[in-house]
């Protein structure tokens, strides 16, 4: 007896060992490429990092994820067909900077009056969550996620509407509709160009959010900022279909349950930075900060409107039911922008 005990006891263990092996060999040696495209201290790849190490955290090392910040691999232009053609697995992309070519999703790009970075990415996934519209059916989207809202920085005050007459303002995306509708003069730029461009005189500040006060060192520059709750840029993390098909089932788990918490780790994460960068400016360079009282950001939203009429024209040839997306938005504003 005490024989057929200890050789169940080895078969037992046997098994286990050999179940072990089949997991493990089902999700072992899994390299990948994650192509960003900003700098590395910047708020993109600072979430790219963070999601490296979940990943790997919850795979027990099995996965291992190679970053490329900075356009080291693939740059802004080139993202969405490096990860297609497999230049890179993984890249994130900034979808303001391809027109037209995202009619859903774009809707995010509208003056929603999002007041933070958290309730924004948690909509914006949750939206794309819902719909699964086609426009991104070519990817695996890991996950998306916003800027914080846009607001005013300038070399002068802006205290009023008029204040933005024929102001030159740099303003990418929709930002360059939203800043020609409110009187502004819209001057599209790379981000790497704008310091040189404010410090020569070219242009009188920005519209984009505050963490850029200082990590451009934009605080030094323009010394008056005004909450106005404009625009964000929202981001999407995509894959390559055939790496992400070719991935063993208990590694898409682990991917696809970050896909929420990223998302609303990443807008935390950027709430806070820019709260950090606005008390960082006041200190260091004595900024002001000023926000539109409720008159100004009614008339903000008269004037916008016809951008939203503009995206429901469009959007609505390329076949999305605009008034259910629409609806979708406020809901999740109302849901998560608290």
């Amino acid at each position: 007896m005490k024989a057929l005990r200890t050789g169940i006891a080895a078969l037992s263990m046997i098994l286990t060992v050999m179940a072990f092996a089949v997991t493990g060999a089902s999700a072992s040696g899994i390299n990948l490429k994650y192509a960003n495209f900003p700098p590395a201290p910047t708020f993109p790849c600072v979430q790219m990092e963070r999601w490296v190490k979940e990943v790997a955290a919850r795979t027990n090392g099995a996965v291992t994820v190679t970053t490329y910040p900075g356009s080291t691999l693939l740059d802004a232009k080139n993202m969405m067909r490096g990860v297609m053609t497999g230049q890179a697995d993984i890249g994130c992309i900034s979808l303001a900077y391809h027109p037209g070519v995202f009619p859903l999703m774009s809707v995010m790009e509208l003056p929603q009056g999002f007041t933070s970075a958290e309730g924004a990415s948690r909509a914006l996934w949750d939206l794309y969550a819902k719909h699964q519209p086609a426009e991104l059916s070519k990817f695996k989207v890991l996950t998306m996620f916003s800027s914080a809202p846009s607001q005013f920085m300038a070399k002068k005050p802006i205290r009023t509407l008029d204040d933005l007459k024929g102001v030159e303002l740099r303003g990418a995306g929709s930002l360059s509709a939203v800043l020609e509708k409110l009187g502004a003069v819209p001057v599209s730029m790379p981000m790497p160009e704008v310091p040189e461009a404010v410090q020569k005189g070219i242009i009188q500040g920005l519209l984009t959010s505050f963490d850029v006060l200082k990590d451009m060192k934009f605080a030094e520059m323009c010394k008056y900022e005004t909450v106005a709750n404009l625009s964000v840029y929202p981001f999407a993390v995509i894959m390559n279909k055939k790496k992400w098909d070719s991935l063993p089932d208990d590694v898409k788990k682990v991917l696809d349950d970050l896909s929420a918490e990223q998302a609303q780790w990443t807008g935390q994460y950027m709430d806070n930075h820019v709260k950090e960068s606005l008390e960082w400016s006041k200190a260091t360079y004595q900024v002001e900060v000023y926000s539109f009282d409720a008159a100004v950001q009614a008339e903000i939203a008269r004037l916008t409107a016809p951008l939203f009429d503009s995206w429901k024209e469009t959007a609505t040839k390329a076949g999305v039911d605009t008034q259910a997306v629409l609806d979708d938005v406020a809901a999740l504003k109302a849901k998560y922008d608290r």
